[in-house]
């Protein structure tokens, strides 16, 4: 058994602080209580963080649960926040709707992309998936500017023709993401693990490695030298019986360059939607080399934020 103690940086986290205006990310209709003591199913909630629209007070005769009141929301225990789901949706937006085209002849198209490689994928029909190495939390806001506000539509005036919402107006959110080293630099083509990015045949192994590296060549920004190894038999540092997997090694190059554009590509994230925006003010970067998963969190003055030594390597290659 090869055991060795993983060195190195181990992932690349970082702090993201944003602004905007408005509501992004909506929660649709919730049911709240009026003045005259009604339900009323048409007012639209933006996502609020541990908000529950039960008041907490029950009809006793019946059990019902009275709702809260529109305007029953302190927005510093609820804060404003914009979803990690909506988040990678807009950042990976271009390849939102690709995977739906994603079978097994195309599949190592979509390998040797960002949302290969970064964002992740399954595909239903094959079932060959790549677990993303990048993790991004909800982006919470700051401020509390919430607001309720009613609206009529035009026309004959009845219940139904009164809606209500609840608004935001200036926004500062704070979040925290981080890339799995481990994640990003293998690339698994086995079933074994039942883990496969995609089925190969036999030879397909370096025409894949081949795309991803050509791939990686056009998103280089710095002349770097992207490599990517396959091999068919990478096993994992520290495993007993040194049981390995087809698959493909990322150099440190390679890595460089994912999460170069990775980073570029938060930095450049804007979110418009409808009368609301969001973006990106500024990213603090910690090339984390120690064992305390996120220490940007908790302690800003222990961040590295150069790169000073290299990634850690967790896969070595085995001959059968």
């Amino acid at each position: 058994m090869k055991t060795k103690k993983i060195e190195g940086i181990k992932s690349v986290d970082f702090k993201i602080v944003a602004k905007g205006h408005g509501v992004v990310n909506w929660n649709g209709p919730t049911n709240l209580m009026l003045d005259n003591g009604k339900t009323a199913d048409n007012h639209t909630m933006p996502k609020l963080r541990g908000y529950s629209n039960l008041s907490g007070k029950i009809k006793e005769d019946t059990g019902y649960k009275y709702r809260k009141e529109a305007s029953d929301i302190d927005f510093k225990t609820n804060p404003l926040y914009i979803s990690q789901n909506c988040i990678r949706h807009h950042l990976f937006r271009e390849q939102a709707f690709d995977l739906h085209y994603a079978n097994a002849k195309n599949i190592k198209n979509v390998l040797a992309s960002l949302t290969g490689l970064v964002r992740g994928y399954v595909v239903p029909s094959t079932q060959n998936k790549r677990t993303s190495p990048l993790l991004i939390e909800d982006f919470v806001d700051q401020l509390g500017n919430g607001n309720f506000e009613q609206f009529g539509q035009a026309g004959e005036r009845d219940s139904s023709s009164f809606f209500s919402k609840t608004t935001f107006g200036d926004t500062e959110y704070i979040s925290y993401g981080s890339i799995s080293i481990e994640q990003l630099q293998f690339i698994s083509l086995d079933k074994k693990f039942d883990r496969a990015s995609m089925e190969i045949k036999k030879g397909e192994g370096e025409e894949v490695a081949n795309l991803i590296e050509d791939y990686l060549q056009t998103i280089d920004q710095k002349n770097r030298t992207p490599k990517a190894t396959f091999h068919e038999n990478y096993v994992r540092n520290g495993t007993i019986f040194e049981e390995g997997e087809n698959g493909i090694l990322l150099n440190q190059d390679a890595m460089d360059i994912l999460i170069d554009a990775t980073l570029e590509k938060l930095s450049e994230l804007v979110i418009r939607q409808a009368k609301s925006y969001m973006y990106i003010d500024e990213i603090l970067v910690d090339y984390n080399d120690s064992n305390k998963m996120m220490r940007i969190k908790r302690d800003e003055g222990s961040v590295s934020s150069d790169k000073s030594s290299n990634y850690a390597s967790y896969f070595y290659a085995r001959e059968k």
